[in-house]
C-alpha cells in the first residue's frame, strides 16, 4: 500500500470565519490551529499546508478562565540588559486584543518550516468588522 501525499493541485483552501464572544481562549485556539493546519481534513499531511483560512472577530471578547487574567504574563525583551517587559493578560486583552489570540494559536503550531506559511493564514480582529468579505467565509462553530 502506498501512502497518500497531497499536491499542490489536490488541495483546495476554504475561508471560515470564528466569532471569539464568550469563548475560551484555549479552547477557541485548539480548535483554530488544527484548521489553519489541516487536520479536519482527510487528506493532512503534516509536511504540506494543506490547512484553510481562518478570520476571527471579537477578539477582544475572548474568555480566561480563573484568574488568569490578572496572572498569565506576557514577556518581551529589547535585547539590552535589564530590557525585560512584563504585561498581564489584562493590560495586553485591553491594548491590543488579538496579540492574546494569536499568540495562542501561534503556540499550538509546530516550530517547523511550515509555521511562519500558516499562521499567515490567521486573521484576528477586535472588534466585529472585517475587511474578507469578498472571500465569502462560511460562519465557523465549535461545540
Amino acid at each position: 500500500m502506498k501512502t497518500f501525499s497531497p499536491k499542490k493541485a489536490d488541495l483546495t483552501k476554504k475561508w471560515y470565519l470564528v466569532d471569539a464572544k464568550g469563548q475560551t481562549l484555549g479552547k477557541l485556539a485548539t480548535e483554530v490551529a488544527n484548521v489553519l493546519r489541516g487536520k479536519n481534513k482527510p487528506t493532512f499531511a503534516p509536511h504540506v499546508d494543506c490547512g484553510d483560512f481562518v478570520v476571527i472577530i471579537n477578539a477582544k471578547d475572548v474568555k480566561l478562565t480563573g484568574a488568569k487574567v490578572m496572572q498569565k504574563k506576557y514577556y518581551s525583551h529589547s535585547r539590552y540588559p535589564g530590557g525585560l517587559k512584563e504585561q498581564t493578560a489584562a493590560e495586553v486583552l485591553e491594548k491590543h486584543p488579538e496579540r492574546v489570540l494569536e499568540k495562542a494559536i501561534k503556540g499550538m503550531i509546530p516550530p517547523n518550516k511550515l509555521r511562519a506559511q500558516i499562521v499567515s493564514k490567521l486573521k484576528i480582529y477586535a472588534g466585529e468588522e472585517h475587511k474578507h468579505e469578498a472571500q465569502q467565509p462560511e460562519t465557523l462553530t465549535f461545540s
